[in-house]
Order: C-alpha cells, then sequence, then structure tokens
C-alpha cells in the first residue's frame, strides 16, 4: 500500500468519526429524552435491513455467530452504552470518557493481532486524551458514576469489535456493505426486544423526532459505518483507532456553530493536541506502508521459482542442475497493518 492510498484511506475513514460527532447534539436537541435503548435500535434495525434488502447476501457458518458477536459490540452494546453516556453526562465529559478507546486498544491489539506497541502509540494515546479533555471539560463539567462507566465500557466495546473485525476479516465474497449490513441488522434485532420490554415506546413521536432518527440511521449508521469498516479492512488497527479523536472535536464545531457555544483559548489548545494526535498516528502509517509493501515485494520476489537455463548449448541431461529451482528459505511474513485474511473461516 502506497502513502498516497493510506493518506487518501485515512481521510475516507475520517468522515466516520466526524459524523458520530453529531450523535451528540441530535440526542439532545432532536431525540425524545431518556430512550437510549430506543435510540439505539431506531439506529442499528433500518440501517441493517436497508443493507440486507440492497446486498441479499446472508452468513454462512461460522459468520452467523460472529456477525452476532460483531454487531453486538460494534453495534448494539456500543450503541447502548453511548447514549446512556450522552444522556447522563455532558456531550463534552462523554466525549472525554469515550476518547480512552485508543488506549484500550494499544493493549487488545498487542494480544490478539500481535501488534507491537510503540512509544509513539502510547504519546499519541496520552496526547489525544489531553487535547480532548482540554477541548471540552469546562469548570462546569459534572460527572455522574453511572455515565462515566457507560462511556468506559462503550469504548472497551467498539475497540473489541475493531480488534476482532481486523482479526477475522470477512468471508471470500461478501462485501463491506453486506457485512456491514450483518452487524446492523444483529445489533437492531439484540435492542428492539429490549426497548419494547424495558422503555416502551413513547406516547407521542414528534416531527423532530423522526428527522433524529431518519439523521442517526441513514448517515450515522449506515453511511457512516460503511465508510468505518472500510477503513478498518484497509489501514492499521491502531491508526484506525486514533480517528475515532475526530468525534469530539465534530462535537465540539458542531457546539460552536449550532448552539452558539463559545471556544476559550484553552479549547483552541486542546483542539490542536487531539489534530496532532490523529495526524502522528496517520504519519506512523504512512512511514510504515512503503517499508511494508517493500518488504513483501522482496519477499514475493524471492518465493517465486526460478529456472536457470543456458541457450548457447542443448541441455546435458547429466547435469545434475537441470530441471532444480531455487527458492527463499524464509516464508513471507505478516506486516503490521497487512489486510486481513480473506480465506473462508
Amino acid at each position: 500500500m502506497t502513502r498516497g492510498r493510506v493518506a487518501l484511506d485515512s481521510l475516507i475513514t475520517l468522515i466516520a468519526p466526524v459524523v458520530w460527532g453529531s450523535t451528540y447534539i441530535v440526542t439532545t436537541e432532536l431525540l425524545p429524552p431518556d430512550r437510549p435503548l430506543l435510540a439505539s435500535a431506531m439506529r442499528a434495525l433500518p440501517a441493517g435491513l436497508i443493507l440486507l434488502a440492497v446486498c441479499r447476501v446472508l452468513p454462512r457458518g461460522v459468520w452467523w455467530w460472529r456477525a452476532l458477536v460483531l454487531g453486538t459490540l460494534n453495534m448494539g452494546a456500543f450503541f447502548y452504552l453511548l447514549f446512556v453516556a450522552a444522556y447522563l453526562l455532558p456531550g463534552g465529559v462523554a466525549a472525554l470518557v469515550m476518547s480512552v478507546q485508543p488506549m484500550i486498544m494499544l493493549v487488545l491489539a498487542a494480544f490478539v493481532l500481535g501488534n507491537r506497541v510503540r512509544p509513539v502509540h502510547v504519546l499519541t494515546g496520552v496526547l489525544g486524551v489531553v487535547g480532548v479533555g482540554l477541548l471540552v471539560v469546562g469548570p462546569e463539567a459534572a460527572l455522574t458514576p453511572w455515565g462515566v462507566l457507560a462511556g468506559l465500557t462503550a469504548a472497551a466495546s467498539m475497540a473489541t469489535g475493531i480488534v476482532l473485525t481486523k482479526h477475522w476479516g470477512r468471508p471470500e465474497g461478501v462485501g463491506v456493505l453486506a457485512m456491514t449490513g450483518w452487524q446492523l441488522t444483529a445489533a437492531g434485532l439484540l435492542l428492539a426486544p429490549a426497548t419494547l420490554a424495558l422503555e416502551g415506546l413513547p406516547d407521542r413521536i414528534t416531527g423532530p423526532n423522526l428527522a433524529g432518527f431518519a439523521y442517526l440511521g441513514v448517515i450515522g449508521a449506515l453511511f457512516a459505518y460503511v465508510l468505518w469498516f472500510r477503513g478498518v479492512e484497509r489501514l492499521p488497527a491502531l491508526a484506525v483507532s486514533f480517528l475515532s479523536f475526530g468525534s469530539p472535536l465534530a462535537a465540539t464545531v458542531l457546539g460552536w456553530a449550532i448552539l452558539g457555544q463559545a471556544l476559550t483559548p484553552v479549547q483552541l489548545t486542546g483542539a490542536l493536541i487531539a489534530v496532532a494526535a490523529v495526524a502522528l498516528a496517520q504519519v506512523v502509517a504512512l512511514r510504515s506502508a512503503p517499508a511494508g509493501a517493500a518488504r513483501g515485494h522482496q519477499r514475493a520476489e524471492d518465493t517465486s521459482p526460478s529456472v536457470s537455463v543456458d541457450h548457447s548449448s542443448p541441455p546435458d541431461p547429466r547435469s545434475p542442475r537441470m530441471g532444480k529451482t531455487t527458492s527463499s528459505e524464509h516464508a513471507p511474513g505478516v506486516e503490521e497493518g497487512a489486510p486481513p485474511d480473506r480465506r473462508p473461516r
């Protein structure tokens, strides 16, 4: 993968966290109050059913339970816990709690994917958390224990989902749209009964409520998750995770532009630090891309059979080298950030 391709994929993937940054303002301004399960189900199920209808591909074999696991981690549990945090905490505090996700990813990727944790990864994570903290948390910020716990659990759920998505890949012949549809539908089918049993439906649904549900389902789920899983497949897991810092940045900008919230010099400093953290993570990915591609290309050449033929004279059948091939003694390795294995599992 070339540097230009990595940069382009990073920019495309960044669109998803930017869209998700609008979740806080949509939740508080448009959705019915205190309905985290309803908001989660309406975000997942309609979008999943649309993708299933378009792709017309169902899971097979182990992918039935894998789709259920990934749908629960990436969407079902994550959506519910995210909305709980959004309802119980100020938007800035919720964003700060969620910003620990890349740090959780460092640990999980090391154990599951075998990724090497480098000092630059730790530095990037710390910079991101500090930047988000300066950006979104003010003196009036209030901490609710249940809200903080919900945010931390949501971050852990999403981090685990990203690692398993990278580890399992997707079945051969199944595209990103179908894979996203499986997960959204699985999440929605889990959330819908829980919504009816625990929350019920509101007595009245207003026009703004419908607009909020439609936005979160079509833009916040269908569109954003297709771009997100495309990036998870193409980029190193840690580079993708650090892009999540774009969410609180977008939330702050939307609060300033739509709600008229003021931005202090401290917040602007935090924004610059968070942007620097995202940029640093992508620079690491850019630097590793050409080297990984070059090493993989060289190994491919080393393992290709080669036959030496002398056309100046007829071959001597007594020659011990006749018909022998040479190949490398080392099999190709798997570089960090390589695409997931596409073989059926």
